[in-house]
């Protein structure tokens, strides 16, 4: 029997529900135009540079799917793990999760019409024996079937975990459903993990068919998780505002927060650094030359923006424990590290295609406002959409007291 049957309801319907007249209320409508208007605008404009629409478009995916596969591995590690202090803010990673099966299409585009204007190895050279050795994997129709697979697998965990979440509010035995999560979280994390990783190979990595690093996808996951956290701290504060989750996620669970978005930004420069110095220390040619073409002319300067507003500045700035706990500095660095994953992605996908041009210069362009705009969009409408279809917390979850109770040491 769960806390909630031994002593009624912990919270407040009122706390928990967003309104009819809220505000929040139009938001998945206004996103959702927004949306479709940023990507309408943006393949319609895409024959005057392909090549500069598709950098763009995937720029803004990656990031896109990073808010959704942090929101994943969240909810998985927290039922794994069988955590308590989490269960207040879980329902809010639910709901990013559950934006991932469309931010998965929108790989489709990528995959189906814009390969060959991205990937070199799509047109593979008879006299280069490094893609010729790796075309059994690099090739469209392997590319095309990997894609599938990874929208599968992203797609049944986000909408298996949050329709059990769900469903477990009203459900007679609360238990039954808690049960289905806990068995199912850990082989979960496994075909998530090694998804996410193959995935950051194909649409990342590859970009450069020449270049490897076997910790390209934790470096990846990295940025996942630190985004989460901090999309999950902006949208209880701003919740707040608005006057729902007051006394029900308290400064004990942004403390928490704090904390991984803390240590994720510590573990996204570990593993930036570890990848960087390795190769550095090698020498290789063809494993330096990646690190090369983004330390010249503007991609120097991004690289070392990069450096830090990714990793010193968080790293100094979220430390403090007043910080981590005070709602107004706290969601200042929940914007920056959100915007700064996107700096991390544009540094990622973008010098790709000015290697191909021979340009050590940044090019922005209206497609970089207008897939972001068309990405950020959809995601906000489908997540904003799952926060006012159900309540903001897992009502009848049999650790929901301990999280209302929960302190720091």
């Amino acid at each position: 029997m769960s806390a909630h049957d031994r002593h009624g309801p912990l919270v407040r319907h009122e706390q928990v529900h967003i309104s009819d007249d809220s505000p929040w209320r139009r938001l998945p409508g206004m996103f959702a135009v927004i949306g479709a208007a940023g990507l309408v605008a943006g393949f319609l404009m895409m024959g005057r540079d392909p090549a500069k629409f598709w950098s763009s478009y995937l720029t803004a995916v990656m990031w896109g799917m990073a808010l959704g596969l942090g929101g994943l591995w969240y909810v998985l590690v927290q039922h794994a793990a069988r955590a308590g202090w989490s269960v207040v803010v879980r329902r809010i990673a639910e709901n990013m999760a559950l934006a991932l099966p469309v931010m998965a299409l929108l790989l489709l585009p990528i995959v189906f019409m814009g390969a060959h204007d991205l990937f070199h190895w799509t047109e593979v050279e008879h006299h280069d024996e490094v893609l010729a050795a790796k075309a059994p994997y690099l090739n469209e129709g392997s590319f095309r079937m990997r894609t599938i697979i990874y929208l599968v697998v992203w797609s049944a965990l986000a909408l298996g975990f949050w329709n059990w979440s769900t469903k477990q509010d009203t459900a007679a035995n609360p238990s039954e459903n808690a049960h289905k999560m806990r068995f199912w979280a850990p082989i979960g994390i496994i075909a998530f993990g090694v998804s996410l990783t193959f995935g950051a190979f194909d649409f990342l990595m590859s970009l450069d068919p020449h270049w490897f690093s076997t910790i390209f996808g934790i470096y990846y996951f990295a940025g996942c998780v630190s985004i989460t956290a901090s999309t999950i701290a902006l949208t209880v504060i701003l919740l707040h505002r608005s006057g729902y989750l007051r006394g029900v996620v308290t400064a004990e669970h942004f403390h928490d927060l704090g904390k991984m978005m803390f240590a994720f930004s510590v573990f996204w420069g570990y593993i930036g650094f570890s990848q960087f110095f390795l190769i550095w220390y090698a020498s290789i040619p063809e494993e330096t030359y990646w690190y090369s073409y983004r330390g010249h002319g503007d991609w120097l300067t991004l690289s070392l923006i990069l450096v830090f507003t990714r990793f010193v500045l968080p790293f100094v700035g979220i430390m403090s424990r007043k910080i981590k706990r005070n709602p107004r500095t706290l969601a200042f660095w929940c914007v920056w590290i959100i915007v700064a994953e996107f700096l991390d992605m544009y540094w990622l996908v973008q010098p790709a295609l000015a290697h191909r041009h021979g340009s050590e210069h940044i090019r922005p362009d209206l497609f970089d406002i207008t897939t972001l705009a068309g990405v950020a969009g959809v995601f906000l409408a489908v997540f904003t959409w799952g926060l006012t279809k159900n309540a903001l917390v897992p009502m009848k979850d049999p650790r929901l007291e301990e999280s209302l109770n929960h302190e720091n040491f």
